[in-house]
């Protein structure tokens, strides 16, 4: 690939729309859910699985999860996708109302 057609790639990938929505995090051998928000949810998986690879985690529950049954326990599910909102208020309030029901729903801890 040459300098030109890598720059364009770049540029396009930057274009791409994010889509906003509520995640759950499910631990397969101790049933556990977390639940979670995120503005771009195609990224999420790859920031907090990096996370949990190194230990730091924010979210002391899910880290000692991950550490005791290990990355193959563990899935990340896409709940709800958040319409385009061209205001950035509306959007993360939307977000915290959903996120809300949906750890109600699940009795999921926080991410």
């Amino acid at each position: 690939m040459n300098t030109e057609s890598r720059k364009l790639a770049i540029a396009d990938y930057k274009k791409r729309p994010s889509i906003a929505g509520v995640f759950a995090i499910r631990c397969r051998a101790s049933g556990e859910v977390w639940v979670g928000q995120a503005l771009d949810l195609d990224k999420i998986q790859n920031r907090i699985w990096f996370t949990l690879r190194m230990g730091d985690h924010r979210t002391a529950g899910l880290q000692r999860a991950w550490s005791a049954h290990g990355e193959a326990s563990f899935t990340l599910e896409m709940l709800e996708r958040i319409e385009d909102e061209e205001l950035a208020y509306i959007r993360d309030t939307l977000l915290k109302e959903r996120v809300q029901h949906w750890r109600a729903e699940l009795q999921a801890a926080a991410v």
